[in-house]
């Protein structure tokens, strides 16, 4: 009997816990303006769906998984002669984490690191010396940002615009299959606009890169996305995102907001164009502090 009791009482615990949090959150939603609902008033970070307010610090720990049947080399690419292209099956798992901090009202700053195995199996048409396997592991891109919303969204009025700068370091010389060789720079701006059925955000960058041992301004990425809360504990997001035309994917993901200082995204990007990773799950918890 007096585990049952004691059962009883952590469950009724555990049910006044969650009916607060439920209240809590139906309390901020109403307090925000109609066009903020999905997204709240912090600034937009590199996470899809996810934005990070004044003194606010975001610690995410995640891990994604990528395949690939069709992934363009050359044998020359790691060392080995041929400049043929083939197409090969790309295989990886990185652990990530990511921090964000809401310096001021309109300024955060990021910072991403990864540690990755990855392994490329080459195509059966290439005559090269490349081994049937060419596997890598090590750290991946450490990379850091630093995001400015220079115009917030009025209601019924102009759009949030925002502006991000971006390096990757150079950390990973010798890797082929992994990481960054070169430093490498990019500059994105974008669009937010809340509407009564959703969040929409469009961007766009340019990126600074070594190719072939010259330096080269090109296009970068670009995405149009889409966030909807459902509810006090659920959100949704779509995006197509893509670099160049020929490396194109759909962006899903849904949040559970299980904690007023956490949630969990599951997210899953599918490859639309022959040149993008056929599919790349990930899954992780965001924490708030």
């Amino acid at each position: 009997m007096l585990n049952e009791s004691r059962v009883r009482r952590r469950l009724a615990l555990l049910m006044t816990l969650s009916a607060a949090t439920v209240a809590r959150s139906l309390v901020a939603a109403a307090q925000e303006p109609t066009h903020l609902r999905d997204r709240g008033p912090g600034v937009a970070t590199s996470m899809f769906g996810t934005y990070v307010r004044e003194g606010e610090l975001l610690i995410y720990p995640f891990f994604e998984w990528y395949y690939d049947s069709n992934l363009e080399y050359k044998p020359n690419e790691f060392g080995f002669a041929g400049d043929t292209d083939f197409r090969g099956k790309y295989r990886a798992s990185e652990g990530l984490i990511f921090l964000g901090y809401g310096i001021t009202r309109n300024l955060a700053i990021e910072l991403e690191a990864a540690v990755i195995t990855a392994e490329l199996e080459k195509s059966p048409s290439d005559p090269s010396a490349m081994p049937a396997r060419f596997k890598e592991s090590g750290h991946g891109d450490v990379e850091g940002q630093l995001r400015w919303r220079f115009q917030e969204e009025e209601a019924g009025g102009h759009p949030e615009l925002f502006t991000y700068f971006e390096t990757v370091l150079p950390l990973q010389k010798t890797k082929k299959l992994i990481g960054t060789p070169s430093w490498e720079f990019k500059l994105g701006v974008g669009a937010i606009r809340g509407y009564s059925w959703g969040t929409m955000t469009a961007r766009l960058e340019v990126e600074n890169a070594e190719d072939e041992g010259k330096r080269k301004f090109e296009a970068g990425e670009y995405a149009i996305e889409y966030l909807r809360r459902l509810s006090p504990t659920w959100r949704v997001f779509a995006a197509i995102e893509g670099t160049q035309l020929d490396e194109v994917e759909l962006i899903t993901e849904a949040q559970w907001h299980f904690h007023p200082h956490a949630f969990f995204k599951l997210n899953t990007g599918w490859g639309l164009t022959p040149n993008a990773t056929d599919i790349a799950p990930e899954v992780g918890i965001m924490f708030s502090f």
